[in-house]
C-alpha cells in the first residue's frame, strides 16, 4: 500500500493555504432570509473548499420554516458556512455565512464577534424575509450593504423604491449581484470594504 499518496491526499490543498503576503484578516457574515443565496454566494467566491452545514429539510421544519416562495428547497444551513477571498496580496476577507431561519438565530452572537461589517442578501420576490434581519444588525449597530440578489423570475425595482421600501439610509450602498458567479459575489465584498472605509475616514475626520 502506498501510504506516502494517503498521507499527500490529508494535507491541505495549495489553494487553501494562507497566502504569505497576507499581512491583514477581516471577518465579513453574510446575512439574510430563508432561502436568499448565503451558501451560494460564499460557495461562489470563495477561493478555498468552503465549509457548509447544509442539511436535508424534514418535516420538523414544516409550520415552523416560512418556505413561502422557496418551495423547492431541499437543504438548508443550520449552523454556518464558511469560506475566504484574498482581496488582494494583503488583506484576506474571512466568510461566515449565518442560517436565515429565525429558529437558528441564536447563533449569531458567535457569529458576529469580531465581525467588521455585513453583507445583507435578499430576494425581492419576498423582501419581507428581510426587514428582522436588517433591523438586528442596526440593533447591534453592525455596518453592511444591501446585495440583491438576481432570480430569474424576481420582479425588477428600481434601488430607490427598495431603499425605500427597507427603510435604508441613504448612506447604505445598495448593489445589485448574482451570487452565482464568482466575480459578483467579489464585487458586493469590495462595496462592503469600500463602504468601511468611507466609515473608517468620516469617522477620523470627525
Amino acid at each position: 500500500m502506498d501510504f506516502r499518496s494517503s498521507e499527500q491526499a490529508l494535507g491541505p490543498r495549495s489553494e487553501d493555504v494562507l497566502p504569505s503576503t497576507a499581512t491583514a484578516a477581516v471577518k465579513v457574515v453574510i446575512v439574510g432570509g430563508f432561502g436568499v443565496g448565503k451558501t451560494t454566494l460564499v460557495g461562489s467566491v470563495s477561493e478555498i473548499r468552503p465549509l457548509t452545514t447544509e442539511e436535508t429539510m424534514t418535516q420538523a421544519g414544516v409550520g415552523v420554516d416560512d418556505t413561502q416562495g422557496v418551495e423547492r428547497k431541499t437543504a438548508t444551513t443550520v449552523a454556518m458556512d464558511f469560506g475566504r477571498i484574498s482581496i488582494n496580496e494583503e488583506l484576506v476577507l474571512y466568510l461566515f455565512g449565518t442560517p436565515g431561519q429565525e429558529r437558528f438565530w441564536f447563533l449569531w452572537r458567535g457569529l458576529f464577534e469580531g465581525a467588521l461589517g455585513a453583507v445583507v442578501l435578499i430576494d425581492t420576490r419576498r423582501l419581507e424575509v428581510s426587514f428582522d434581519v436588517i433591523g438586528r444588525l442596526e440593533e447591534r449597530g453592525v455596518p453592511f450593504v444591501v446585495a440583491v440578489n438576481s432570480f430569474p423570475d424576481a420582479p425588477d425595482y428600481p434601488l430607490e423604491e427598495l431603499r425605500a421600501a427597507l427603510d435604508l439610509p441613504e448612506s447604505v450602498p445598495i448593489v445589485l449581484c448574482d451570487a452565482r458567479q464568482r466575480a459578483s459575489s467579489r464585487d458586493v465584498l469590495m462595496a462592503l470594504m469600500r463602504y468601511l472605509q468611507s466609515l473608517a475616514q468620516a469617522q477620523a475626520a470627525s
